[in-house]
């Protein structure tokens, strides 16, 4: 057992009673299976919104059902907030206040003072803004303060048997939106579409984003074969939401 495991299971059975914000992704799930583990008393809170996609929901939901911990859902309209929808270049900030402002309200009536979220130490807190929301409402972050990283956590979820330890990193379907764009439900709705077609032919990590009413597809380099494979379906399906479809042949990081 590392030295920032250790740490985290102190951290954890020293507070005993919190509750976990939890998207289904690798972090959160780790971190509340190490939660259930450690024999705290926990509840998963998930924030529903339009920015969310629904296999999203769904991971969360048998992330939950496996570590056997209770799993709120809290809906909430984050369009209807003008400082989110408008898109500016601190979008993530404002969404996060809204989103941590909502859990921390039904923590509240549910007995819970102590709020954890599963931000990790690889993250840069200088290129999050959203991190700058989580400050200012007291959120903790126990895999950061632990020192555990994104591959640390991953190979801990592997040995834990999480389905998560191999789940690419997902980020919420605004980013898909230039900032300075609105964000509409129509806009999230078709980014959630092709997205959907894309993962059922078999691409594991990428993204679709939009820019007017055009699609950028952006894939790892090892999905360049099948997407050439499926270049006339993709290109079929695609247009029948967008103008044109192209290709960014720089292979970024998602």
């Amino acid at each position: 057992m590392s030295a920032a495991e250790e740490k985290l299971i102190r951290l954890l059975q020293e507070n005993k009673k919190f509750a976990v914000a939890f998207s289904g992704g690798v972090d959160s799930v780790y971190l509340l299976y190490a939660a259930v583990k450690s024999g705290a008393d926990v509840t998963a809170y998930y924030v529903r919104s339009a920015f969310q996609p629904q296999f999203e929901f769904e991971d969360a939901k048998r992330a939950a059902k496996i570590t056997k911990a209770e799993m709120k859902v809290i809906d909430l309209d984050i369009l209807a907030c003008d400082e989110v929808a408008k898109n500016p270049s601190d979008r993530c900030y404002h969404c996060k206040k809204r989103i941590f402002a909502a859990i921390i309200e039904q923590a509240k009536k549910d007995g819970y003072s102590l709020i954890f979220d599963g931000t990790n130490a690889s993250d840069d807190s200088s290129d999050r803004p959203g991190m700058k929301a989580l400050k200012e409402m007291k959120v903790r972050s126990p895999l950061r303060e632990c020192g555990l990283t994104k591959k640390e956590i991953r190979e801990l979820s592997k040995e834990a048997e999480l389905f998560t330890w191999e789940k690419p990193s997902y980020a919420c379907l605004a980013t898909r939106i230039p900032a300075g764009d609105v964000i509409t439900a129509e806009k999230l709705n078709k980014t959630e579409n092709a997205e959907d077609y894309l993962s059922r032919l078999g691409f594991s990590d990428f993204r679709v984003r939009m820019i007017k009413n055009d699609a950028k597809i952006q894939i790892t380099k090892g999905d360049m074969p099948l997407l050439f494979e499926k270049r006339a379906e993709v290109l079929e399906e695609l247009k029948k939401h967008y103008s044109n479809v192209y290709l960014d042949l720089e292979v970024r990081g998602l």
